[in-house]
């Protein structure tokens, strides 16, 4: 099982969603920012780093909002969700296609990745 990690930055009653590059596995569909956890690090560490390599920002992690296990049918992964915060720095696309940002009513209008989706219903539930 592959370890993956990710962000769910508020901004006032919106959050950042960000588009997968073409090129990748279940390119084009939507995520929280993120990414694998490598050998040696914290789920922290590995968020903080990925999103510096990702949107070239500094973020605060916090408490886990969600975790899921979801099979692809090229891999199996756990997802921890973390609430975040950015802390320094403008986003910036360095590995995703767009960000935006969008409240839990634009949910539908997204494409997201299959793995996302009990978390997009509690989203949906809580506003």
């Amino acid at each position: 099982m592959t370890e993956v990690v990710a962000a769910l930055i508020r901004e006032g009653d919106k959050f950042m969603i960000c588009r997968r590059p073409a090129h990748k596995a279940r390119g084009l569909l939507w995520e929280f920012p993120g990414g694998k956890v490598e050998p040696g690090e914290t789920h922290q560490e590995a968020l903080v780093r990925e999103c510096r390599e990702e949107l070239d920002v500094e973020i605060g992690v916090y408490d886990v909002y969600f975790d899921v296990v979801h099979e692809y049918p090229d891999i199996l992964i756990h997802l921890t969700l973390f609430n975040a915060e950015i802390t320094a720095g403008e986003p910036r696309l360095l590995e995703h296609s767009e960000i935006r940002w969008i409240t839990a009513a634009e949910i539908p209008m997204y494409d997201f990745c299959p793995a996302d989706a009990d978390i997009l219903r509690k989203l949906m539930a809580e506003s």
